[in-house]
């Protein structure tokens, strides 16, 4: 139906016939001259229809998203019309003929960024006619083709796992879907594949990749989705270095054949502990030229609780973090902040205006300022940096809590003040903690997953002393987001038998679980490790979205709906009772 693509035409065919398909994207009508902007999935070109043209009736019909077939003869625009943000800007097609191929009912959308969320979801095949839309759609397919091309290139075999599976533990609950063939049993929806992969390298497969649709029945929050996709690799006979590493060339791969971008080489390593303190947050964003400071030591000798409490205090940390050029934030500004992190569980934010840093003491503006002595504000000042014009920001209190709500606190004003720089700064955190104590349920959950293995390899020394124990993790991390995270895996069922006991899984539950893995580690289990990226989040980087749903064709709601197609919806009764359940509303 037709010869080019609106955005493929260009001054190489002037003075040439084209047909060319798509929507009407914009009309002006200047009386004796119609001007369309015609468009379809490779961009937008300028049709003119001349009023002694045999077209001009047909063209004074049509309105915005009618699908056309126009046919014409590419002729150069004069100069000073120009338009070189676009790609067709240099020329236009003056329209021998129109031909309406399907009209459009009046919109029930804008088709711009205005409209709200729920329109857009609910008539998603409108908003996905959008060039940006269209645009991020085919980053997405362009970073598929891109890791499938990596991995393929480094000796990775794809592979499909099972989608109906059974249920097990991985930190959400599960989609279950019930049997009519087998009365009372259901499958699961995987959370991920990471058993099956495990097993294809006690197969013998060795290098496993597989882009896999996951599914997790949780609380969604605004970037969470009930249904996503991640790119999953696992390989045997490897140690940590040997994933991050071939991770690395993956990742460095994918962006320049996706973006023509150059990734960093190698990528900077931080452990857990480090990105905490230094930056009160596991996945820190390093555009941004701020760091948390403990200033414990400077602070411990005073008689002010709020500081000396928590310096003196092991489990506990009192943290700095210095503002370039903050001095003129305002009170209400200030208040805001510390309004901001009370939701993260700090009772106060202390500050220190410093107007003037060679004044000591006395160039300070400060509530808390009374409470200091020189010996602690000179300590505080050299270990933060301090100048003139900065504002020192303070949290107070548990280690962990304080440097959770204080880098919170870091990117908020970070961003507030636009301190974050351009392009990419990868990073991979690892030395992460094999367990954390869950205090409403009275036991330890798994940092990453229960199937990674700790730095210690006894599985005594692991029982005896489980809260100190560090595990072979790691989280690879991009402008500030987590889009990456694996493990080596355990793969000797001593030491598996141990983290279920420690997780409290009884080995009954373990055996009716887990019975086929641990069967499968007793028959010469390979040592293997691996990593999984969540696809959806790294789309939204590449294509400069806060959110995933921009990159997902159909995504859920916030509470798992598809205004699309109105599911979940209920099912006749008599369906229901073939798979030997009830209504709940019955």
């Amino acid at each position: 139906m037709r010869t080019q693509l609106c955005g493929e035409v260009n001054q190489e065919l002037e003075g040439q016939a084209v047909v060319l398909c798509g929507w009407v994207h914009s009309r002006r009508d200047l009386g004796g001259l119609i001007f369309l902007g015609l468009r379809d999935r490779a961009g937008i070109v300028q049709v003119v229809v001349e009023p002694d043209s045999p077209a001009f009736a047909d063209a004074e019909a049509l309105r915005n998203e009618y699908c056309v077939k126009i046919a014409g003869q590419v002729r150069m625009r004069p100069e000073s019309q120009w338009n070189e943000k676009m790609a067709t800007g240099r020329i236009e097609v003056v329209a021998d003929s129109v031909e309406l191929l399907n009209p459009s009912a009046p919109l029930p959308l804008m088709m711009s960024d205005e409209d709200g969320e729920e329109i857009r979801l609910k008539y998603r095949y409108l908003d996905l006619r959008r060039p940006r839309m269209q645009e991020n759609m085919r980053t997405r397919a362009r970073l598929y083709r891109a890791i499938r091309d990596s991995l393929d290139g480094h000796g990775f075999t794809e592979f499909e796992t099972p989608i109906l599976t059974k249920a097990t533990p991985e930190g959400a609950r599960d989609y279950l879907l019930p049997s009519r063939v087998h009365a009372g049993h259901y499958f699961a929806l995987p959370q991920s594949p990471q058993l099956f992969k495990q097993l294809l390298m006690m197969a013998g497969m060795d290098r496993y990749y597989q882009i896999a649709r996951c599914f997790r029945d949780e609380d969604l929050r605004a970037d969470r989705q009930p249904e996503f996709t991640q790119l999953d690799i696992e390989m045997s006979f490897v140690d940590e270095q040997g994933v991050q590493d071939l991770a690395e060339v993956m990742m460095r791969d994918v962006f320049q054949d996706t973006l023509g971008v150059e990734l960093q080489d190698p990528f900077p390593r931080m452990s857990w502990h480090a990105a905490l303190d230094r930056y009160g947050s596991d996945k820190p964003d390093l555009r941004i030229p701020m760091e948390l400071v403990s200033v414990d030591q400077h602070v411990a000798h005073l008689e002010f609780k709020v500081f000396s409490g928590p310096a003196n205090d092991n489990g506990s940390r009192v943290a700095a973090l210095r503002v370039p050029g903050g001095a003129d934030l305002s009170r209400k500004q200030i208040d805001g902040y510390a309004e901001y992190i009370a939701r993260y569980g700090a009772k106060g934010l202390a500050w220190i205006k410093v107007n003037d840093a060679a004044a000591g003491i006395e160039g300070l503006q400060s509530p808390v300022a009374k409470f200091l002595d020189d010996a602690a504000w000179q300590g505080i000042a050299e270990a933060t940096g301090a100048e003139s014009g900065d504002i020192l920001l303070f949290g107070a209190g548990e280690w962990l809590k304080v440097s959770n709500f204080m880098g919170h606190l870091l990117v908020r004003v970070g961003r507030d003040r636009d301190l974050a720089g351009d392009g990419w700064a990868p990073l991979w955190v690892n030395e992460f903690p094999m367990f954390e104590w869950d205090e409403e349920s009275g036991r330890y959950m798994a940092m990453h997953h229960p199937f990674t293995a700790p730095v210690d390899a006894d599985p005594q020394a692991l029982m005896d002393n489980p809260g100190e124990a560090l595990s072979k993790g790691y989280d690879m991390v991009l402008n500030g987001a987590e889009i990456g995270g694996g493990s080596v895996r355990i793969h000797k069922s001593e030491m598996q038998s141990a983290v279920f006991k420690l997780l409290g899984i009884s080995d009954e539950e373990a055996e009716v679980k887990f019975g086929f893995l641990l069967e499968a580690l007793q028959y010469g289990c390979p040592p293997h490790a691996g990593i999984a990226f969540g696809l959806d989040r790294i789309a939204a980087l590449m294509s400069g979205e806060d959110s995933i749903r921009d990159v997902i064709a159909f995504p859920k709601t916030t509470t798992a709906q598809c205004l699309l197609t109105s599911a979940p919806s209920k099912i006749p009764d008599e369906q229901i009772a073939e798979l030997h359940i009830k209504n709940a509303d019955k």
